[in-house]
């Protein structure tokens, strides 16, 4: 399972660079001139980042199930996997259409972004112990 997480963080990754650079120049030019054009912008770039972050996470995660055979590694990667889609793809969805309505369902995904964190902490605690 370490294996899909890891390839999960790397292709994550690649779609949070593409989306990052798909706001900072095609739709940068495309909401030139409208009344809400800065908010939109910072709806991606917040998207990105978290999007990023969390791509980085699921690597960080990936590393984790290698050494922990329990369920939480998965449980905190399908987490954040959950917390990219909504948190991030709703505020990707609210820069290209401008429908604010849509940021009600942010902080659902940064909900399951954090219980992702917390389950990832929990996991942690079953690493083994360096040895001295």
């Amino acid at each position: 399972m370490h294996r899909t997480i890891g390839m999960l963080s790397a292709a994550s990754a690649f779609f949070g660079v593409a989306l990052g650079a798909l706001g900072a120049h095609a739709l940068k030019n495309a909401v030139e001139g409208l009344a809400d054009a800065a908010d939109r912008l910072r709806w991606w770039e917040t998207g990105a980042r978290y999007h990023l972050v969390h791509a980085l996470a699921l690597g960080l995660t990936a590393i984790v199930a290698h050494h922990v055979p329990t369920r939480g590694p998965r449980v905190a990667a399908g987490l954040f996997l959950a917390g990219i889609v909504v948190f991030s793809g709703s505020l990707y969805v609210m820069g290209v259409t401008g429908v604010r309505g849509l940021g009600a369902l942010t902080p659902f995904g940064g909900l399951a972004q954090l219980g992702g964190w917390l389950t990832l902490a929990w996991s942690m605690r079953q690493l083994p112990h360096a040895q001295r």
